[in-house]
């Protein structure tokens, strides 16, 4: 067997890895079971795991559960110790703690002051100069792409799997941008029907092929949300910039989706300073 089809081996069982964790996120999540979906020994595979993930398997667990209890905080009425049995707290004191530790506030404060207020006081005031939107034209950039279908909160399960796909084919660039492309309303419809892909932009000389699609970003004009905060937050952000800067800023948007740009990494940063450039087509000057 080559070193190649070694580390692919390697990759892959931590794929499937992945891929129960997403699936069971409220479930109680055996480590003994992902050594053997992994199919490694007991005694090594939580650290082969950190060394190629970049984090632990309970820092993974923990940040992404945390980061749904927040989606639903920002984006719901629903009760926090509700929330708080869901992301797998059995006190919402305890859950109180660790929310504070990943977001810096509580979660009741999160849900009445968290950048999503900001936004949505903005909208409700037709505020449109309180956050930073700027005119940029971009050029026409070649991607390597995986699908994902369900939750824009876990377009990072998508972004894992491409990031592996290339790593495979040795393909991954010096400086990876990674970049979300959103295709649905999530006001819209039931969420495990929204469409979105998990991009990378490649050399013209890498091959991509499946499960990968390539996608073209378009080139031309955009207004480019800077964003600061948690992603769960969001949502408030695409209903401000739509919802009143647009109308006001004398442009039309293009028919192409929106994307996002991720400027930091989720494992490393605070989520109050994860940096998120969202943008939006626009069709020309007026």
């Amino acid at each position: 067997m080559t070193k190649n089809q070694t580390q692919a081996g390697y990759i892959d069982r931590l794929n499937r890895v992945d891929d129960y964790v997403f699936a069971h996120l409220e479930d109680e999540i055996s480590f003994d079971r992902l050594a053997e979906i992994a199919c490694l020994s007991p005694y090594h595979w939580s650290r082969i795991y950190s060394a190629m993930r970049g984090e632990t398997i309970v820092a993974t667990v923990r940040r992404l559960r945390l980061q749904r209890a927040a989606d639903r905080l920002a984006n719901s009425s629903a009760d926090i110790k509700h929330i708080a049995e869901r992301a797998g707290y059995g006190s919402t004191e305890t859950f109180g703690r660790a929310f504070k530790d990943a977001f810096n506030m509580s979660p009741a404060a999160y849900r009445e002051a968290g950048s999503h207020a900001a936004f949505s006081n903005a909208n409700s005031a037709a505020d449109g100069d309180g956050f930073p939107v700027t005119l940029v034209t971009l050029s026409e950039r070649r991607c390597a792409g995986i699908d994902h279908t369900g939750s824009y909160m876990e377009i990072d399960h998508a972004m894992g799997r491409l990031y592996s796909e290339l790593a495979v084919r040795q393909a991954v660039p010096d400086a990876p941008e990674m970049i979300g492309v959103f295709f649905d309303d999530p006001d819209l419809g039931p969420e495990e029907a929204l469409r979105s892909r998990a991009c990378l932009p490649v050399a013209e000389g890498v091959a991509i092929d499946a499960p990968m699609v390539q996608t073209n970003l378009r080139g031309g004009l955009y207004a480019r949300l800077s964003y600061t905060g948690p992603y769960a937050d969001m949502r408030g952000a695409y209903r401000w910039l739509l919802g009143t800067w647009l109308p006001g800023s004398g442009h039309e948007p293009d028919d192409a989706p929106i994307f996002e740009a991720y400027l930091n990494d989720p494992r490393v940063v605070p989520q109050s300073q994860l940096r998120t450039d969202i943008h939006l087509p626009l069709r020309g000057m007026p």
